[in-house]
């Protein structure tokens, strides 16, 4: 019996990957697909409906199959849609889910998967007969052999005290943005691919709708060069101990004996990124996540060309500005809120309805509000990585507890991020 806690794409192709190996074995297996919200295959990004948000890779590389690049691109064939490019991630949703409806029957009977709603606050061993006990929200439990977490990733903080009322933690919880689509202003906290997609969700949804984005770094998402012609660039690495200063200036160096290649200089140094992280002393990995990594972020992270002509387009019009600054204050005021800014010493002030976080994943997870992963972290049945972005693990994901000893219980996606660093996109999760 394994229990996934997470219904999205990290726990989706977890049960695939589970189901296909029990067929092949024909072992027996139950697995429990845990979701709070029911999304069941769609998690938090497939889960939209809104057919502006693509899906921010082409479907070549975004098959669930590792062993069959081309299934996406089949599969789309058959639905209807374009075979390349960059499909509306409602779509990608529905090919995750149809995946694990076709890895249910490869594997039935001997094993099986049981979608449950619920939400799991608390793991604990079991003295006998299974492994851990599964503690639900509703006084419910779940005996299991194996647990997988793919909780996704964690919303970060605030900026400093900010009134409830008109402020979004997380924009993808269902609903968030319903109160959001009046004709109110909003500030949305973050330039990276969830501000581009609250950005266009809003301004579709009223005609007045001006969007305020607010960022230390002021650094868009860099546009996909697409269709592109085929390359290959080759980018020499040093195996042992790497420094920061030497892998930026390889990259540099490989990306100007390349000119107009920038971004195949990217892709092919990305599936080397989990090895690179491991080889970088602590030392470098603090510097990088303080000086280097929202520059890696923009032209790693790159949204679809359609995507940027709206982004483009809303900007000329007035209604996406971007403010350079980190938020000072927030406070109320009788219609909506008054957001402070600073910029190098200069002052400015926003006066809107709303205020939406989309800075991205949670810096310190030992800070996090999750129930679950609190309760792991106290109890002693995990512990943070040295940086604490996410879970301590070892090679083959295996959260280690308080003591350094693995646990049965395996992390997936963002909690990975402090040891792999690169962990949140499908080909990551995937393989």
């Amino acid at each position: 019996m394994v229990a996934i806690v997470g219904g999205g794409a990290a726990g989706t192709l977890a049960a695939v990957y589970l189901l296909r190996e029990a067929a092949s074995r024909r072992t027996p297996l139950r697995i429990a697909l845990i979701d709070r919200h029911g999304r069941h295959g769609l998690g938090q990004a497939y889960s939209t409906t809104h057919p502006a948000h693509l899906l921010n890779s082409p479907a070549a590389a975004m098959s669930a199959l590792a062993d069959d690049p081309g299934h996406l691109a089949r599969w789309a064939a058959g639905a209807g849609l374009p075979r390349d490019g960059f499909l509306p991630r409602r779509d990608y949703g529905r090919y995750l889910a149809e995946n694990l409806e076709d890895a249910e029957r490869l594997a039935w009977p001997a094993a099986r998967v049981s979608r449950i709603t619920a939400t799991v606050v608390a793991v604990r061993r079991c003295t006998k007969g299974r492994a851990l006990r599964l503690h639900l929200a509703a006084d419910g439990r779940i005996d299991a052999d194996a647990v997988v977490l793919a909780t996704g990733s964690l919303p970060s903080a605030a900026p400093g005290p900010v009134p409830p009322g008109r402020y979004v933690v997380d924009p993808w919880e269902p609903g968030a943005l319903d109160p959001v689509a009046d004709g109110s202003q909003v500030a949305v906290l973050g330039t990276g691919l969830s501000m581009l997609d609250v950005a266009i969700a809003l301004t579709d949804a009223h005609p007045r709708k001006a969007v305020h984005v607010i960022s230390r770094h002021a650094l868009l998402p860099r546009e996909h060069s697409w269709p592109r012609p085929a390359a290959a660039p080759v980018i020499s690495l040093p195996s042992g101990t790497l420094r920061l200063t030497r892998l930026i200036r390889d990259v540099r160096a490989t990306v100007a004996a390349h000119p107009g290649h920038w971004q195949d200089v990217i892709d092919a140094l990305r599936p080397q990124i989990p090895r690179l992280w491991e080889q970088l002393p602590e030392a470098d990995r603090l510097l990088f996540l303080r000086l280097v990594a929202r520059y890696w972020e923009v032209h790693r992270h790159r949204v679809p060309p359609e995507t940027a002509r709206r982004a483009a387009a809303l900007a000329s019009s007035g209604r996406l500005s971007v403010h350079r600054g980190r938020v000072l204050e927030v406070s109320d005021q009788p219609d909506g809120l008054r957001v402070r800014i600073d910029h190098g010493g200069r002052c400015a002030e926003l006066a809107v309805g709303w205020l939406v976080n989309c800075t991205g994943p949670a810096a310190d997870i030992t800070a996090t509000a999750h129930p679950l992963l609190r309760q792991l972290l106290e109890g002693g049945l995990a512990r943070p990585d040295p940086l604490r972005l996410g879970l301590d693990t070892g090679p083959g994901g295996a959260v280690r507890d308080v003591h350094g000893r693995p646990a049965d219980i395996f992390a997936l996606g963002p909690l990975l991020r402090g040891s792999r660093y690169e962990t949140t996109a499908i080909p990551e999760i995937r393989d």
